[in-house]
């Protein structure tokens, strides 16, 4: 037996969320990835970087690889002694040749494993609000594939029994001969009436469903690309009561996230979850600070001041870091009254179990001076502001004018983001841009810009507060969105409204 070992993964339908937890872990460990077009490529990000990924198409009309040379790739990988995962869109054991690839594997003594997958043929209706089975309805699923293997003699599909057939049926990768397909059902006894519906890329933002009868689906249907399941039965009416997924209010909308890759994973997360089709096109990344010597003497003298000033979570999360390199215990921080500018940032340091002093309605340096001085004259206090490289200098200033001693912590930088891990750059080159584009800070703006994607005339933006929206139009870009209360839950609020 090799030492080797080769996972079958199915990527389930397309929702990011349907990979299973063994997928995710068999992707974590993974020394190679076989991967098909069908499945997410966003998955590719849990595999390690050093990993090799490779593409073995497999799409209708698209085959990067053929099924032989796939199975030949999947031996010679698991026999050098790797941890392979073939990630197969749906369950790899359903219309996906995963058993071909098991006994390719088997045949050579390799070691391997099944990690089943949410198939499309029950994860597509459920997503379309069309459920299987139904005691009302139905008590038996038949599913069958239009696309039958083009080396057999001819069709062997019993179109005869599947019409007899009772229950719900779902047939997978038979779009393109649909017209055919329902005619031969109708010619066997289905009735023309019967319930159908075709569901294209099901379970993603990009859903598209499409509502008829056996007799008059595949002219509903004309000019629908695959992937697409088709569904006949009575269980298709209960579509408009069940119907869930298209009805959430950002359906059908693009959004590209342009934060850091750490950040823009939360917001895209919260976007798809209103049904937008979101996506990540980080153009910054942080970097530590550029004086750490410098940076880690402030930090360490962090008792001897009155207040300590944070203007974003990244200040936090990089002044902390040193302060425990520093100290062991928090106490060390002694008696420093800490402001936050909102409540992301506010959170972060309540992550530290420290309390936040000051943290303003409105999410602006000029509203943390505000509150500063409301907690009375700040003439000869001592405040550390920890922030970064290149930020405004608007708090320094006014403290320092009403008599304030102030000493800056460049905490970190914000730098151009020069990977495009995710594919967020060439799916926006790809599609021509975006429905919407979301800013969360000037740095996002300004990087974005210096991409050169898209002119910035045709980029229809959202801004998290008036700071980045000055700085999006002195770059020439239209403002759709301004978010009220400046914060990303502010940006999402905006976001749907504006979607009303």
């Amino acid at each position: 037996m090799a030492t080797g070992i080769c996972y079958l993964v199915g990527a389930g339908p397309g929702d990011p969320g349907l990979l299973t937890v063994r997928g995710r872990a068999c992707l974590e460990a993974a020394e190679v990835v076989v991967y098909d077009l069908l499945a997410n490529p966003e998955f590719l990000a849990y595999a390690p970087d050093s990993a090799e990924k490779i593409n073995a198409g497999k799409r209708a009309g698209d085959h990067v690889l053929t099924q032989d040379e796939t199975n030949a790739l999947l031996v010679e990988k698991t026999l050098a002694g790797k941890r392979v995962v073939r990630l197969k869109g749906g369950d790899p054991f359903l219309f996906g040749r995963g058993g071909e690839e098991a006994a390719a594997l088997a045949a050579a003594g390799c070691r391997f494993e099944i990690v089943p997958g949410v198939t499309s043929a029950i994860g597509g209706p459920a997503y379309a609000g069309i459920p299987v089975t139904h005691r009302g309805h139905n008590t038996a699923l038949t599913i069958f594939t239009g696309h039958e293997d083009p080396k057999k003699a001819g069709p062997t599909l019993d179109y005869r029994a599947l019409a007899a057939a009772p229950g719900t049926k779902v047939m997978l990768m038979g779009l393109e001969r649909l017209d055919t397909h329902c005619r031969a059902l109708m010619d066997a006894g289905m009735a023309a009436d019967t319930p159908a519906a075709v569901v294209r890329e099901a379970t993603t933002p990009r859903q598209t469903t499409v509502e008829g009868t056996v007799g008059t689906i595949a002219g509903l249907a004309r000019g629908m690309r695959p992937p697409a399941i088709v569904i006949f039965g009575g269980v298709v009416g209960m579509r408009p009561e069940l119907g869930w997924f298209e009805k959430r209010p950002l359906f059908g909308r693009t959004i590209a996230v342009t934060r850091t890759r750490k950040q823009a994973g939360g917001l895209v997360a919260e976007l798809r979850e209103l049904g937008a089709d979101a996506y990540e096109l980080p153009t910054i990344r942080i970097d530590p600070a550029p004086d750490k010597r410098a940076f880690y003497e402030l930090v360490a003298d962090t008792h001897i001041y009155d207040w300590l000033v944070f203007t974003s979570p990244n200040g936090v999360d990089a002044f902390f870091e040193a302060f425990f390199k520093i100290y062991n215990d928090a106490r060390d921080i002694g008696g420093v009254k800490i402001a936050a500018i909102g409540p992301a940032t506010a959170a972060r340091v309540r992550a530290f179990h420290l309390s936040v002093d000051v943290q303003p309605e409105k999410y602006v340096a000029e509203e943390v001076l505000k509150a500063i001085l409301e907690q009375g004259s700040v003439e000869n206090s001592k405040f550390l502001l920890a922030r970064a490289e290149g930020a405004r200098e608007m708090l320094a200033v006014e403290l320092e004018r009403r008599g304030a001693i102030v000493d800056e912590a460049v905490a970190y930088r914000t730098v151009p983001e020069t990977d495009d891990p995710s594919g967020g750059i060439r799916r926006f080159r790809a599609d021509g841009g975006a429905g919407l584009v979301t800013f969360t800070s000037s740095s996002t703006v300004e990087n974005f810009h210096a991409l050169g994607l898209a002119d910035p005339s045709e980029v229809r933006a959202a801004s998290i507060g008036p700071v980045t929206s000055k700085t999006l139009r002195k770059l020439g870009y239209r403002i759709e969105v301004e978010a009220r209360r400046h914060d990303v839950p502010g940006l999402v609020e905006a976001i749907i409204a504006h979607a009303r």
